[in-house]
């Protein structure tokens, strides 16, 4: 009888033990291995620039962690003028989140090709807030600078509101 006590004791603690060791671990929001996609709309008057009165763009965004807290980013970008000429933006990024709390900085590159046969190449920094709506949903809102290379009336600086979805 001892010995099928101390048998299933054992057996108890070693089952505890292995499905402890393959449990999963708490992930944190941008730790190592996560995937995110994002749209966002800027413009709407709130951004400036002086080769124009009003626009509005919208963006499509991805992204992969890399390691905890830099993320690689992706996105394509359509912006709507109503002075001056559409464009079309390509671009990569490199966002660093800021000791989890959602506050992260970001640095980039941007083709642009405007409708008249413009090409442009605008180098962008950004400074956001990642906020948690549940475990996987945010609404990030965003303050931006884009630099034109090629001619400094469309350098400039706005806010942008966006979506995301972080996922494994």
């Amino acid at each position: 009888m001892i010995k099928k006590t101390i048998l299933s004791l054992l057996f108890a603690a070693g089952t505890v033990a292995v499905s402890a060791q393959t449990a999963p671990q708490y992930s944190t929001p941008f730790g190592e291995g996560k995937y995110y996609v994002a749209t966002s709309l800027s413009g709407l008057d709130l951004n400036y620039s002086s080769s124009e009165d009003w626009k509005m763009d919208f963006s499509l965004k991805g992204g992969y962690l890399f390691t905890d807290n830099w993320m690689i980013t992706a996105q394509v970008e359509y912006d709507w003028r109503k002075k001056a000429s559409n464009a079309f933006k390509a671009g990569a990024g490199l966002r660093y989140y800021i000791d989890q709390n959602g506050l992260y900085a970001g640095l980039g590159a941007n083709y642009v090709h405007r409708m008249h046969n413009i090409d442009d190449f605008m180098p962008t920094a950004q400074v956001g807030y990642s906020f948690f709506l549940n475990r996987t949903v945010t609404i990030e809102p965003e303050v931006y600078y884009n630099l034109s290379l090629k001619d400094n009336d469309y350098s400039g600086f706005g806010l942008r509101i966006g979506f995301g979805v972080y996922f494994e």
